[in-house]
């Protein structure tokens, strides 16, 4: 059974690499508010459309991740490697594939979900430049799936400060024209976004050349491709590749159902946005660490340790919540201020700000649970309860966002009916399925 100081040793590390990694989000939109209300919609719109299609190589990441924290756990090391190396060649395919569909069709989809000329054309400007970042996300993304799986996490901390480094500097360069840069607003954003991915990848590649054990997990063989073992990753990582998808893609018709509502509406949107994703932090850090200690605790036979370490986790996450979510709603205006000087603009974020607080509270708990959920193996059952949750999560944004017309805070309610569900489904799975032993 894991301690509290081994469960805060793996997720402290993810937390500050989830955290060095959003200052490329937090960063592009607080310089883009800064440039106009079109940019910042506009980037929300092309951030959305990119991290949607990111989120299936994000997937089938998440199901590597279960296979190698499975097998460390077993301690079949010679058998981690392997993993890696797979997912890596089969990424690196979806990247070329994503990149094609992105460029060639992208803005046929963007027509369908943006309304507003003005918007569209400057969401293309972004995603033009910024689906060159494919060819970078989709690979850290496994590296971190290898890196998380043996709990070997500290990594992922240096790794996200050299990326946030690189996009924080480039964004004000690149953005406003400094540094013997042109200004290039957006697109500057994009090109920078790309360039700290690439600058992640080049760090990951020579921090595992130069400190891990390549023999130990057979790292140093690559062999000829072996379909049969992607078969077997590919049965964990299908359907957490189509339920990040699906999760992502909801949120994606959230904005699309606001757009239709106004610009303004749209910009508070991706504020507030912004703030949900550094809220989401934390309970992020803690459902990898349930995700992979889960994983690992089945893999060493301790199948009865599964669900007071579920508990543990999940109480950890909700009292971090709590304290994090106390301070945003006591200072909302200080919080908003980072994004945009417009007064008017940061009244009009506050209501959605405090709904979005009440919502990471609940998502504290139902993350943990659901992630865990995954981390038995049972992909297929998370999948199941997820869609089941996002059917209402649609119908319910669908009808406040398009037939009620709600304002953005009402809409931002989406988010408490979702993590509500999801945390009952979740707890209703571990107390009636039969998820002891499910062999991957």
């Amino acid at each position: 059974m894991y301690k509290n100081k081994q469960i805060w040793s793996v997720s402290f590390p993810i937390l500050l690499s989830l955290l060095a990694q959003n200052v490329i989000n937090v960063t592009d939109t607080a310089f883009l508010g800064h440039v106009s209300e079109v940019a910042l919609g506009a980037s929300a719109m092309g951030g959305l459309f990119y991290i949607c299609i990111f989120t299936v190589a994000f997937g089938f990441s998440i199901g590597s991740q279960i296979v190698i924290a499975r097998r460390n756990g077993e301690q079949q090391y010679q058998d981690v490697g392997p993993v890696m190396i797979q997912g890596c060649i089969f990424l690196l395919a979806l990247a070329f594939f994503a990149f094609g569909v992105a460029r060639f069709w992208g803005g046929d989809i963007m027509r369908v979900v943006v309304s507003s000329e003005t918007i569209y054309d400057a969401t293309m400007e972004f995603i033009n430049w910024r689906v060159f970042g494919f060819f970078f996300s989709f690979m850290g993304a496994m590296f971190r799936a290898f890196y998380i799986g043996i709990t070997r996490t500290k990594v992922l901390t240096i790794n996200a400060v050299v990326m946030a480094l690189v996009n924080v500097a480039l964004d004000y360069a690149m953005i406003f024209g400094k540094c013997g840069f042109p200004e290039m607003g957006i697109k500057g954003a994009a090109i920078a976004s790309v360039i700290a991915e690439a600058s992640s990848i080049l760090f990951y590649v020579l921090y595992t050349y130069i400190t891990v054990d390549l023999k130990k997990y057979v790292l140093n063989r690559f062999g000829s491709f072996d379909f049969k073992l992607l078969a077997r990753i590919l049965s964990i990582s299908c359907f957490t590749m189509l339920q990040h998808f699906l999760s992502m893609g909801t949120f994606f018709v959230f904005f699309m159902v606001v757009e239709r509502i106004g610009q303004r509406e749209l910009a508070i949107a991706n504020i507030v946005r912004s703030i949900y994703v550094v809220m989401f932090i934390p309970v992020n850090a803690l459902s990898a660490t349930a995700n992979s200690l889960v994983s690992n605790t089945i893999g060493a036979g301790g199948v009865k340790d599964v669900i007071p370490l579920v508990k543990k986790i999940a109480r950890f996450s909700l009292l971090l919540m709590l304290g994090l979510a106390g301070a945003i709603a006591i200072f909302p205006k200080a919080i908003v201020s980072v994004y945009t000087s417009n007064s008017s603009l940061i009244e009009a974020c506050i209501s959605s700000v405090y709904v979005i607080c009440i919502a990471m509270v609940i998502a504290s708990v139902a993350n943990v649970v659901f992630n865990s959920v995954s981390g038995t193996g049972n992909t297929r059952s998370a999948l199941l309860l997820e869609s089941f949750t996002l059917v209402f999560y649609v119908l319910y944004m669908l009808f406040i966002g398009t037939v009620l017309q709600a304002p953005v805070e009402i809409c931002f309610t989406t988010e408490v009916v979702y993590y509500s569900l999801l945390l009952l489904v979740s707890y209703i799975y571990f107390k009636k399925a039969k998820w002891q032993n499910k062999k991957i």
